[in-house]
């Protein structure tokens, strides 16, 4: 019974999700009222309020659901790049959604909620790597590279999603695969010639 009763509450959520997607895509969220979305589901109006706080937290648990899942799936040193790039194509696919989020949403707000699932995903790419490499690193200095990392792709998440960046998904996650590799060799060239980091 429980599992059933999670099984509808999930689609209940995802029918309400599609029908949000459907009005974000034709006007600003703050005019989307919960009476309309309703409506265009075939639900009422109070059975909004039994899966979600408000407008915004249905938005925060579509992107949950729909473009994070897909990093989720794809955690690990040689998959990143399959998960950065079904990430840009599903922005692609519901740009008019996305940007009527951004325009909606905190815009740090934003940005927060995608960096921590980035962040996931770097993070075990930066560690497998300097294992690989033998790396002496410490827990702070991972951290730190996985900051830098993670900065600049939810930078270039935004600012791409923004037409702010005229390259395809595709060539951003081959430069960014390009500027990973030529850091990685770096530090190869660092520990066969001996030298070590400098102490933070």
């Amino acid at each position: 019974m429980g599992k059933r009763s999670y099984a509808a509450g999930e689609a209940a959520k995802r029918e309400i999700c599609s029908a949000l997607k459907a009005l974000m895509a034709q006007k600003p969220l703050d005019k989307i009222t919960v009476a309309e979305l309703m409506r265009a589901c075939g639900m009422t109006r109070q059975h909004f309020y039994y899966h979600f706080e408000d407008i915004y937290a249905a938005v925060r648990w579509m992107f949950d659901e729909e473009a994070l899942a897909l990093l989720r799936r794809h955690e690990g040193v040689m998959l990143w790049q399959d998960g950065l790039l079904q990430l840009f194509r599903y922005l692609q696919e519901n740009r008019a959604v996305c940007l009527c989020a951004i325009n909606s949403i905190s815009r740090e707000d934003l940005k927060r909620f995608f960096q921590n699932d980035i962040s996931a995903i770097i993070g075990n790419t930066v560690r497998g790597f300097a294992g690989e490499l033998h790396y002496p690193a410490d827990e702070r200095e991972l951290e730190l590279m996985t900051k830098f990392y993670v900065g600049a792709l939810t930078g270039i998440v935004e600012d791409w999603l923004l037409g702010e960046i005229e390259e395809s998904p595709e060539e951003l996650i081959q430069f960014t695969d390009r500027f990973l590799s030529n850091h990685l060799a770096g530090a190869r060239l660092r520990l066969a010639g001996g030298i070590w980091r400098s102490q933070l």
